[in-house]
């Protein structure tokens, strides 16, 4: 004890400084901290202790640095191995010594969640030690953020863009940092004209998500008309559609990327889309879409999605059968009056990706629109059929999933997404599985096929609609308004140029675009099978 006691007054003589009665002291010295119990027992020297190297106190490592971190203690304490004790969170951790004068030490995988690293040890001086602690915390998950679709109605107007992130993250839209408040709400202008919005929040850690929007605003007006693949390739055909573009009098085509048969109409680089032998290289996509662009047409490409007998006669063939509508039984759904293996199950993942996946192809090789038809169930009684994998849902939300998800693999992009529905889609929803409601949420706009033809006796009070065009057409596309009331979706509706039962011509056609006029409905997409437009009808239209 009196050596002790003499080695305590020592040190308070030399700093100059006096040990009040019955008070902790804490008193510097050199490189050194000598603690005073209270009541004047004895002294005890906390020595400063060697740095950490490589891992600071309050630091936040993502995945990626928690992976690769090496920490070392200073120079000066290789010669002290055996006199330091390291632990994380209470585990030993193994030192050893490195080349020089410091020691490495031998962190465990670190985990997810706060640690603490005690670096302790003998300071080499009479009854003096020390004991450092480094905090620090491994972060690895990305910060939220969600973004809202925004209401654009002047794609020649600037356009708000707000969201929501995680608080501790750091956002930038466009690679410019815009101001997030407590809440991790943040709001911001981009200039008119912006097509695609990339925004990117990173946390503390330098985790990083990164969503890109659309900014485009609405579908401006089409008027567009359908040709096929092997249509696109025949002078005449081809030539005909690109006179009406030309004359002023449609500003779109329709082209299909995949069809009714399940072949997609270029060269597909999609490895489902050859692997089953789909791609069929009929005409070149880029060349295609080069041509229409220059003759002052917008492109929309269609993709045929769940009737596709290529993909169906496959999954059987492999023994994949989730992959179709099945019977009760197991067997293939006949598809009512388009045969065996004709219709895909829209509830499978592989179904799903492979036309997504279409979709973004086709975005990525300049397609203006996405135009998705046949998303849809089969005809026939429901108890009919089943689809795997459906789980819980209605075949009605799992469709509407469908076009959601594509929607937003999308949205970097800039292309605009359709949905072509059946009329009585508007009326009947369980019918074939198309909630016009929901699916109006979930894309830009709605394609109703309204042909008069298609009508039986007696719909919306038309007694034979075939005969009566504009009735039949102005009276359900007032159902289609009504369904996309209050949602960004517009409807563009599908017209018949062809004659199914009576004759239809210039007038016939013109009725019908006169009726979707009449629902303030300015854009139209024409379709025949053979690709032969009443270029008098659109005449008509243009000089009224």
């Amino acid at each position: 004890m009196m050596a002790t006691r003499h080695i305590s007054r020592s040190a308070s003589s030399s700093s100059g400084l006096r040990r009040p009665a019955r008070r902790r002291s804490l008193i510097a010295t050199t490189g050194v901290l000598a603690l005073a119990a209270a009541g004047g027992g004895a002294w005890v020297f906390l020595a400063s202790g060697p740095g950490v190297e490589g891992l600071a106190d309050g630091a936040v490592l993502d995945a990626r640095k928690a992976a690769h971190v090496s920490a070392y203690l200073d120079a000066g304490t290789a010669g002290q191995r055996e006199k330091v004790h390291v632990a994380l969170d209470g585990a030993t951790v193994p030192v050893t010594a490195e080349q020089g004068a410091r020691l490495r030490l031998g962190l465990p995988r670190l985990t997810e969640g706060r640690h603490a690293l005690v670096v302790a040890g003998d300071a080499g001086l009479p009854f003096a030690s020390y004991r450092r602690v480094v905090g620090f915390t491994v972060d690895s998950t990305p910060p939220d953020l969600k973004v809202a679709d925004p209401a654009v109605t002047n794609a020649g107007a600037p356009v708000t863009i707000t969201g929501n992130a995680s608080a501790d993250s750091r956002v930038t839209i466009d690679g410019k940092k815009v101001p997030v408040d407590r809440s991790g709400a943040f709001k911001t202008t981009v200039p008119k004209g912006t097509r695609v919005v990339t925004v990117t929040a990173v946390d503390r850690a330098g985790n990083t998500t990164t969503k890109a929007v659309s900014a485009r605003g609405r579908r401006p007006m089409i008027r567009a008309a359908h040709i096929t693949a092997i249509g696109w390739g025949d002078d005449t055909l081809r030539g005909n559609v690109l006179s009406l573009v030309r004359q002023g009098k449609l500003n779109a085509v329709e082209l299909d990327v995949k069809d009714e048969d399940g072949e997609v109409g270029y060269a597909s680089q999609v490895p489902l889309a050859r692997q089953i032998g789909a791609a069929k290289g009929y005409y070149d996509a880029r060349k295609a879409i080069a041509e229409l662009h220059a003759a002052g047409a917008q492109v929309i490409g269609r993709i045929v999605a769940f009737r596709d007998p290529k993909l169906a006669a496959a999954a059987w063939k492999d023994g994949k059968r989730d992959q179709l509508v099945l019977t009760p039984e197991g067997q293939p759904y006949d598809g009512g009056h388009y045969g065996a293996l004709s219709f895909t199950n829209f509830a499978d993942p592989t179904v799903r990706k492979y036309n997504q996946d279409l979709a973004v192809e086709a975005a990525r090789l300049g397609f203006d629109d996405i135009l998705y038809d046949y998303v849809r169930r089969p005809d026939g009684p429901l108890g009919h059929m089943r689809f795997p994998g459906i789980a819980s849902a209605t075949p009605e939300q799992s469709i509407t999933s469908f076009v959601a998800d594509t929607r937003t693999a999308l949205r970097p992009h800039a292309t605009y997404l359709g949905v072509s529905v059946f009329g009585i889609a508007a009326t009947r929803p369980t019918e074939i599985a198309q909630d016009i409601g929901a699916l109006a949420k979930v894309t830009d706009y709605i394609a109703p096929m309204v042909y008069p033809s298609h009508w039986g006796p007696g719909e919306y009070g038309v007694a034979q609609p075939d005969t009566a065009p504009y009735a039949i057409v102005q009276r359900s596309l007032a159902d289609f308004a009504r369904q996309v009331k209050g949602t960004q979706a517009e409807v563009v509706p599908w017209l018949q140029d062809f004659s199914m039962g009576s004759a239809y011509g210039p007038t016939e056609v013109a009725a019908q675009i006169k009726a979707a006029a009449a629902n303030k409905m300015n854009s139209f997409i024409l379709w025949n099978a053979g690709a032969r437009y009443q270029g008098a009808a659109l005449q008509q239209i243009a000089t009224h």
